[in-house]
Parts: C-alpha cells; structure tokens; sequence
C-alpha cells in the first residue's frame, strides 16, 4: 500500500500523509458493502430516517472541524468552508425526510389492483472531485443512504480528508459499519473499479468529461446506471434594463468563488452593448474588490488554486493583450492567481470557448435577445447560468432559450439541495439533488394483483 503527501495549496506545505488504496483493497470493501446492504435495507423507513438525522446532527457539531480541514486540503476560503460543511449537514437533514415518504403508487386498472415500490439498488458508488468535496459527497451520499442503498465513496487524491472524517462521524451517528465507506486511491485504479465491478450498480461521477465520457462507456458494458456532472462554460448575460450596478457587484462572485474552479463559474458575461461600458466601469472597481488572501483569514473572498500545474494551466489562457484588467492575489508561497477580466472581441478563442477553470473571465457584447441566446447557446456545454433583466417577460423568454440546466434571474445562485441540479448537451446526464433524488436511487418494481375469481 503507498501514501500520499497531501498539501496546502495556500501556503505549499505538506499537512498529512495518507494510505492508497489498490483494487485489491478496493474490492474488498465493495464485498464488505455488498454484505451490508441486505440489512441496511431491512431498516424500516423511521429507523433510517431518525440515523440520517443523528448524522446531521453529529455533522454539525463538527461544523468548525470540517472547515478548518477544509482551509487547509482545499485552500477554500473559511468562509466558502464552514458553508459547505452546513450544506452537508443541511442535505442529511433534508434527506432524513425522506425514507418515509417514498412511496409508490396505486394505478387503476381493469381486473385487479395495480401498485408500485420503490427498492434500493444495492451498493453506489461515488467518485467525489477535488473543488468541493465535502458538497459534493453529500449530494450523492444523502439520497442513495435514504433510498436504502451502502455507499462507497472515492474522493479526489489530492482532497481527501474531509470526506474520511465524514465516514468516521457516520459511524459516531450510528450508521452501521460499512454501510458507509471512503476509499482514498487514484481515479484509475480504485473509481474505476466502481465502473467494472459487477456489485457496484450505479455510479456517481462528478469531473472531467474526458473522465466521464470514459465512465458513461465502461458503464455501458454492463448497463448500469450513471449520473454524470461535468464541465460547464456559462454565460451571466446582462441586458441593459438591469440593475447594473448590482450585476456589477455580483458578477465577480458568480466566477471567482472558489477562485474560479467551479463547474457554475459564469465565466462568460455577455453584456448589451449600450449598456457594455458603463458595466466595465462598475465590473472593474467590483472586481479589484475582491479580497484574495490567506483563506484562513475571516475577511478572504477568494484563496489559491488546488495545484502549481492547474495554475499553469489557466495562465496558459491568459493572453495579456487582451486583459481588460486584473485584481490582486498574495505574492510567494501559495498557488495564487489574480482574478482576471478578458475582452473577448474574438468568440472563436480558447478562453472563450473552453473550461478553464480558473479565475478568469470573459466578456463581450451582444446587440439583441436572439444574439445573446446564440453566443449563450454556442458550445458543447450546459449548466448554469444568469440572466439580469427588469422586464420578466424578457426575463422568461431568455431563460425559455438558454440551453442549461439551472438559471438564476437577477441573482447567480446555481444549487439549492431542495432543488434539481444537473446540465444539458455535455455538461451531464441525470439530475441531482430535489425532492426526486431518491428515484434515481431506486429501482420502480410494479405489482399487479389480481381480484377476479
């Protein structure tokens, strides 16, 4: 077994060392969840519910915990951090009300009576990505543990330390042992096992599309089912009847948080064009705005990227004659980049056109709805996005027409736990999150009886 040094991405330095798992470990703990899951089924609906309650509640007592971990593997802001450990706790909670209310149907038909159950589907696997693990983990882990189903759960190599404290506060709740498991181990190996191994009935790929295209494929060997959650390059498109200075204000945070690295980052801002410059000069004093320090720090809005090779990769995008203008980021140690604006006259560009992931945006002008929509439209992806408007009609028309999968109007809010989430085209398939989650956990069994003698 070989370990792994994990670092933090503010400051560089190694802050634990953790074991990697094989596929012979990773087998392993797929039998043991196997094993589990007959019983982990045969808890009543109540008894479920009243565990993934206590699991909230264990969760939030460790609110501060999670984060300060979170800081340090992630280099997420400690603000952005104590969310998402609340959002974890929120989605249990959320969840636990669940079990009791899946229920199926009675269908009239001719001879007889017709009704529906849902069943779990067995072990569900997980492969969580390194922006935001703790979120992520909980979207898949809360609905597959109502619906009755073990989870194994692979984090990202470089981000796993929450999610392994998560699986040791299950168990503190009283989940019972395995039913719940975290392998720590590389993509290819140990998440791809979930992909190939027969006792593993869905999986839940939150990544690349290069990685999900290759999952949807080995999945299809077996045709079993898979949720994928992929890229995203999504337009913020800004008309001139809107509140521009509040688009402004908010237009840094819709692609800088979590220093860009966000499927959701707008990272596309299409403005009207006599509304383009005076939103340039709001959007300039908005995003030198943007406080990017130590991310341990109470006041930062912004902390490093994950790794030095994914900042290399998003300065590759960057070509200086066409930077609009620039924030601030700390000097030394730490992988930070500035938040950075582009003026996109060329819509063919790389920055443009595909995910970089990173703190950069660009921006550009359209003349009329049917522009927007097109320049909106044009690409392979489709996720989020953000419409500012006064009129409503407009505002529904244009959200009628963008090709993604969750809108905001006049806000850039993307994910709400009580509320579906998941793209269009390559951005994904299937959804997250919501009061249906648990369906897409579930097998539909349909029993006819019948009353004729």
């Amino acid at each position: 077994m070989s370990t792994l040094s994990i670092i933090n991405p503010s400051t560089e330095e190694p802050i634990r060392t953790v074991e990697m798992l094989d596929v012979e470990h990773t087998d392993q703990a797929i039998a043991r969840s196997a094993k589990v899951a007959p019983s982990w089924r045969a808890v009543n609906p109540a008894d479920r519910a009243r565990l993934l309650r206590r699991f909230s509640e264990v969760v939030d007592a460790h609110i501060e915990e999670l984060a300060q971990l979170e800081v340090a593997n992630s280099g997420h802001t400690i603000g952005n951090a104590r969310w998402e450990a609340g959002n974890v706790r929120d989605v249990l909670a959320y969840y636990a009300g669940a079990p009791e209310r899946h229920s199926g149907r009675q269908i009239p038909v001719a001879g007889g009576v017709d009704v529906t159950f849902y069943e779990p589907l067995g072990v569900v696997g997980i492969i969580v990505p390194w922006n935001f693990p703790m979120p992520i983990a909980g979207w898949g882990l809360g609905p597959a543990l109502a619906a009755g189903n073990t989870v194994v759960l692979k984090p990202a190599t470089l981000t796993p330390l929450t999610a392994t404290r998560l699986a040791e506060l299950a168990l503190e709740a009283g989940i019972p042992e395995y039913v719940f498991q975290v392998l720590v181990g590389d993509g290819a190996s140990v998440g791809y096992r979930f992909v190939t191994h027969e006792a593993v009935r869905k999986v839940c790929f939150t990544g690349s599309n290069e990685a999900g295209r290759k999952i949807m494929a080995g999945c299809a060997e077996q045709v079993k089912r898979v949720t994928l959650e992929l890229g995203g390059k999504s337009a913020n498109i800004i008309f001139a009847d809107a509140n521009l200075e509040k688009a402004a204000a908010m237009a840094p945070y819709a692609v800088f948080d979590n220093a860009g690295q966000d499927c959701c980052a707008r990272s596309r801002i299409l403005v009207e064009e006599n509304a383009y410059e005076r939103f340039m000069e709001l959007f300039e004093v908005a995003v030198k705005g943007v406080k990017v320090l130590d991310p341990s720090n109470e006041e930062s809005e912004m902390g490093p990227l994950i790794t030095g090779a994914h900042r290399a990769s998003v300065a590759a995008y960057v070509e200086e004659e066409n930077v609009a203008f620039r924030g601030s980021a700390p000097q030394g140690r730490g992988f930070w980049f500035a938040p950075t604006v582009l003026e996109t006259p060329d819509r063919a560009s790389r920055a443009f056109n595909e995910e970089i992931f990173g703190p950069v945006v660009s921006v550009v002008r359209f003349r009329d709805e049917s522009e927007a929509l097109e320049i909106a439209n044009d690409g392979p992806y489709g996720l989020s996005g953000s419409i500012w408007t006064r009129d409503i009609g407009k505002a529904l028309r244009v959200a009628r027409g963008v090709e993604t999968g969750a809108l905001s109007v006049n806000s850039n809010s993307s994910v709400r736990y009580s509320t579906p989430f998941g793209g269009y085209k390559q951005s994904g398939i299937g959804r997250e999150l919501g009061p249906d989650a648990l369906l897409g956990f579930s097998e539909e069994k349909n029993v006819f009886l019948s009353t004729e003698e």
